[in-house]
């Protein structure tokens, strides 16, 4: 059990490492760095490698962005053997519609808790 939470907060800390010396060592903004992320998760769940990051890592590799964006494609991938075409359309959205929903309804409410300030530059 210990190894487990070794290995989920290694590779979650290489995420985190990758993102840091991104931010540190390129101009890339953080929301550039954030849609790299999601597509890189993407492009590995595409090539069937993600599954094996995942495996090692468990919610290591699940919670960064790069998970959403492999959930978007294992979606994708799901409805179109279940409905053909239509599925690219339609798989991503239900895949992560827990997701989104969740995030949606807590940043509501937080809105309502918190008062929002903008930056002066």
């Amino acid at each position: 059990m210990f190894l487990d939470y070794l290995l989920v907060f290694v590779i979650g800390g290489l995420f985190c490492i990758i993102g840091q010396i991104l931010v540190l060592k390129t101009k890339l903004k953080p929301t550039r760095i954030l849609v790299t992320f999601l597509i890189a998760g993407a492009v590995f769940e595409f090539a069937g490698l993600y599954e094996y990051i995942v495996e090692v890592g468990k919610a290591g590799a699940l919670v960064p962005i790069s998970g959403f964006g492999a959930a978007v494609v294992e979606g994708v991938r799901q409805e179109i053997v279940k409905e053909g075409a239509i599925g690219m359309l339609t798989g991503g959205l239900k895949a992560t519609a827990g997701g989104i929903g969740a995030a949606i309804f807590f940043s509501f409410f937080i809105g309502l808790i918190f008062d929002s300030k903008s930056k002066n530059k």
